[in-house]
């Protein structure tokens, strides 16, 4: 009997699960909590609306809830005993119930084990099923039939095959179906039948009987590979749960099942499934289809003309779902299925619904990119999701995309991109065709884009020109006439709105990168340095020249580019009388300016630049009115004029350029470089994989916890004490948790480890710093642990962790480190999960200094009866007894006490009876009397916390279960 247990207010209850279960957790378990919401489930006096309620956390936290499949199991079987016991009427919750059931044992692995719940669930659906147009249970029911068929769908999608021995059900269930729900069983059999024809496919030697023999069964279930009617190889289940499509175009690679010309029975079926598709909605039609195209993509014998009936149909439609269908089976069939003037029409309607004005943004999107990757009959390129337009895409046939300023962004990129496809196979170098034409227009329309960014366009239409004119270069850098041209706008623009500078820098990067022979991106950087330097200096404002020396930092980094007009422009603007930059002493205007004097220090032509750099650093050094810049242009005139070239570029960059542009890379002068190197050489790197592990140790029992063993003589003049003694005792006991930190850290011991991933860089680990975070509440936060180092080839440190629970459960801990590497860099990496079971939390009977064996069975005599008492009050309101029994020999139950119980014993094992106390902090206790009958041990448990009764049942299942697998093996041996 648990006590008594406050009743529980379901709905907010529920509430507060769903908002946080994590934070729900913290004051209960998952177990008690599934408990307490399956015991509710039975109640009869609960309504039928507070059980669906019931019902949400099994259905949007089946894991949590049911971790294991041998809960998930218990789980089922009792929703399965409420489902029996509902009345018909109550439809709803037993719509939930079926859902509830097919969550949990997917998510608990109950199906993929073949657990008999599983196999009665199963059949229960298929039952519920089988009453097509409502013969049996009347139209009221239908709803719970539609539930079914979602459910077995389902576990069909999840476990792929399962239902594949009963097709013939399945087929024989949707033509008797007249009433709406012919579309549930019409995706079901279709989805069952595609998974079928795959599994064939896995098996060797599998032809034309098997594939009928298939379409035939109707009996059982295939629950995984090796099953005896489905005689699968390695590759069953795990393989086809996630293979993606399998038709994969003209030149990938699907499954074949040889059948010969045998197939009329397989042929009969696509034609009946395929007459009834038009009675189904858009999107299920478009499952259908799809899943019929993968069976006759795998079973070549079937001619893909079945789908003839249905082109005109889908060349007609304007839903999404049945154009992408559409395409995929041109894709699976090419000229087998679409003639060349489907082909035509098919392209010529994606055209015009990219531009219809009825449609959304997204859908035209849709359509151009469907026509970037329009499958062909016959492609003349095979390239792998590279865009390539059709060939029946001409100039005349686009110019209904061509892009204007009245498009959104998005749709006016996309168009751009697609219109300079379309004039970059035309030929644009001929000024006077269509491609000529087409450039020009192209051109011109981004020029109109410049425009209104040159007044005061909004930043979505100042990414939208830099994104055009990337795609633009992108295509046509090579045509000179307009690349030169769109550099000289480019260098006016900034010279109008210098705030542009991060949008050129991107653009000139991104170009560099794309287009590495292409020399445009170095011809913007050096057109741009001649419009600064040769801009007149009374103009010049301070906020200019922070964008002036980003632009020149990056026109720095390009080896073939000339510095002089650089380093010019620097000295007049720095020396300058009129100049109050050095006398303002801007740090970012001072870092700006060191930042391309690091960059010209390692400019291939620093031997030319040499004076005019160190007159330009000494006078930053001696005149600059801010301290840190001084120091770092001193460094640097230090550098300059005492090291040689080689020394000086291996001290700033370890490494030489890549494509003539300087490389940004860690290295000994990252503390002398601009804010982004420093914090670049103070990242914390994340290993890709855990690299360290905690190893738990077994648990060593210190001297004062053992047992003491007493003459007989002391042990028999115990039960000659005066019972008044138990009272004082059990308050000297009790005394003691007075002190908040008697009793209060359980402590586990660990060793720190590698993992079996070697790699030399992580061979020698220092100051490494352990960091702990808890999953629930049942624990007080766990501090850091410090470890000084460790070295793979020595021994491996111990690491003792102290918990501090606020409620004796078990829990899980989710570990980290954070160490140096001899390199000096700082890594972090996530370790495995810490697993604290619930018997590590128990502690022995903690009694006074120098109590004798006497006084102790004296306490737990006390609290024992005061636990067993019905008037219990105060502490012991939670109370609770029970019983736990099981078949052990004589021998098997010294052995239960010698491994499991012996730290915790008050009384040593007499004629087969013993006393075992637990104690778990912070003040919880767990008194067990163990007394053996003939060939039965009794357990008798007494706990003053009633929630741990369940946790100690199933300690005692584990320990009893290990004591038989003994016994069992040392028989057999």
């Amino acid at each position: 009997m648990f006590g008594s247990i406050m009743s529980a207010n379901w709905p907010e209850r529920i509430s507060a699960f769903s908002r946080s279960p994590s934070q729900f957790l913290c004051s209960t378990t998952s177990d008690i909590f599934l408990a307490e919401v399956l015991r509710e489930l039975r109640d009869d006096r609960a309504s039928d609306h507070i059980k669906v309620l019931l019902l949400s956390p099994l259905l949007e936290h089946p894991t949590l809830l049911c971790p294991s499949v041998s809960v998930g199991e218990e789980t089922a079987l009792e929703l399965m005993s409420v489902f029996a016991q509902c009345s018909p009427k109550s439809l709803p919750l037993r719509r939930h119930l079926l859902l509830a059931l097919t969550s949990v044992l997917l998510c608990s692995c109950c199906v993929s084990s073949h657990t008999s719940a599983s196999q009665d669930f199963l059949e229960l659906l298929l039952q519920t099923a089988q009453d097509t147009n409502d013969a049996q249970a009347g139209a009221a029911l239908r709803p719970l039939r539609a539930t079914a068929c979602d459910c077995l769908r389902e576990l069909e999608a999840c476990l792929p095959g399962l239902l594949s021995q009963r097709l013939e059900l399945l087929s024989s269930l949707r033509q008797q179906e007249n009433s709406g729900l012919h579309q549930a069983y019409t995706g079901l059999h279709a989805l069952a039948l595609r998974n079928a024809v795959y599994l064939l496919t896995q098996q060797k030697g599998a032809g034309a009987g098997d594939l009928k023999a298939a379409l035939g069964s109707n009996e059982g279930f295939v629950w995984g590979e090796g099953a005896d009617s489905a005689h699968l190889d390695s590759e069953s289940h795990s393989d086809l749960a996630i293979f993606s499509p399998l038709t994969l175009g003209p030149m990938g690679k699907v499954p074949s099942l040889q059948t010969g010309l045998d197939c009329k029975e397989l042929r009969s079926l696509l034609s009946s499934l395929l007459e009834e598709s038009y009675l189904l909605t858009s999107l299920s039609q478009a499952a259908l289809l799809r899943g019929l195209v993968e069976v006759l993509a795998m079973v070549p014998a079937v001619s893909p003309t079945i789908f003839r009936a249905q082109l005109l149909r889908l060349l007609g439609t304007c839903k999404v779902c049945l154009v992408h269908t559409t395409l995929l089976m041109k894709a699976a069939f090419t000229d087998s299925l679409f003639s060349a003037e489907d082909e035509a029409f098919l392209l010529k309607r994606l055209v015009g619904l990219s531009q219809h004005p009825l449609l959304s943004t997204p859908e035209k999107l849709f359509y151009m990119d469907c026509i970037l990757h329009f499958p062909e009959n016959r492609p003349i390129s095979c390239g792998d999701g590279d865009e390539s337009l059709p060939v029946l895409l001409t100039p005349r046939l686009a110019a209904a995309l061509v892009p204007t300023v009245f498009n959104d962004s998005v749709s006016m990129l996309a168009r751009l991109n697609l219109l300079s496809l379309v004039y970059l196979e035309e030929g644009e170098e001929d000024g006077e065709g269509q491609g000529g034409r087409g450039l020009a227009y192209l051109y011109d329309h981004l020029t109109s884009l410049l425009r209104i960014v040159e007044n005061q366009g909004s930043r979505e239409m100042v990414v939208t020109f830099f994104r055009a004119s990337f795609l633009f270069l992108l295509h046509f850098c090579h045509v000179e006439r307009y690349s030169e041209d769109l550099s000289q706008r480019l260098c006016d623009l900034y010279l109008r709105h210098t705030r542009l500078a991060p949008h050129l820098i991107n653009l000139a990067d991104r170009t560099q990168d794309r287009l590495e022979e292409s020399g445009w991106a170095v011809a913007l950087l050096k057109a741009l340095q001649r419009t600064i330097t040769e801009a007149p200096l009374s103009q010049l404002t301070l906020q200019d020249l922070r964008w002036h020396l980003r632009i020149l930092a990056r026109v720095a980094e390009e080896g073939e580019v000339l510095q002089r007009a650089t380093l010019n422009f620097l000295l007049c603007v720095i020396t300058s009388s009129s100049s109050a930059l050095c006398v303002s002493g801007d740090w970012r205007l001072g870092n700006g300016v060191l930042g391309v004097c690091r960059r010209l220090l390692l400019h291939p032509s620093l031997d030319s630049l040499l004076t005019p750099l160190a007159d330009l650093l000494q006078h930053l050094t001696c005149h600059y009115g801010e301290t840190d810049i001084q120091d770092h242009a001193r460094l640097y005139y230090t550098l300059l004029t005492t090291l040689s070239r080689e020394k000086l570029a291996g001290v700033l960059a370890q490494r030489g350029a890549e494509r003539g542009r300087q490389a940004k890379v860690r290295s000994m002068s990252a503390i002398m470089a601009e804010t982004e190197e420093l914090t670049s050489g103070l990242t914390v790197h994340q290993t890709e994989r855990p690299l360290l592990r905690l190893v738990k140790l077994e648990k060593h029992e210190p001297d004062d916890c053992k047992p003491e063993h007493k003459p007989e003589s002391e042990s028999a003049c115990e039960s000659e004490s005066s019972p008044g003694q138990g009272g004082i005792e059990r308050e000297d006991y009790r005394a003691q948790f007075q002190s908040p930190s008697f009793a209060s850290e359980i402590t586990l011991q660990y060793h720190l480890t590698h993992t079996g991933v070697h790699d030399p860089r992580f061979d020698k680990l220092f100051s490494i710093r352990l960091h702990f975070d808890l999953t629930d509440g049942h624990y007080e936060e766990v501090s850091d642990i410090s470890v000084p180092c460790l070295f793979r080839t020595r021994k491996p440190p111990t690491v003792r962790l102290r918990l501090k629970p606020k409620q004796p459960y078990h829990t899980t801990l989710r570990a980290s480190a954070i160490f140096t590497t001899e390199d000096g860099l700082s890594w972090h990496s996530q370790l495995a999960d810490l697993h604290v079971a619930f018997p590590e939390v128990f502690l022995p009977f903690l009694a006074p200094l120098g109590w004798t064996r006497e006084q102790k069975q004296r306490v737990f005599e006390g609290i024992w009866g005061e636990i067993c008492s019905e008037e219990s009050e105060g502490d012991l309101t939670n109370a609770a007894t029970s019983l736990f029994c099981d078949q052990l020999e004589d021998s098997a139950m010294g052995e239960l006490v010698e491994k499991h119980f012996q730290r915790y014993l008050v009384s040593d094992l007499d004629k087969g009876r013993c006393k075992v106390l637990f104690f778990l902090p912070p003040q919880s206790h767990v008194l067990l009397k163990i007394i053996t009958e003939e060939d039965a041990v009794q357990v008798h448990i007494a706990t003053d916390n009633w929630k741990l009764l369940p946790y100690i049942n199933s300690y005692l299942e584990d320990i009893t279960k290990e004591i038989h697998s003994t016994q069992q093996v040392n028989g057999d041996v």
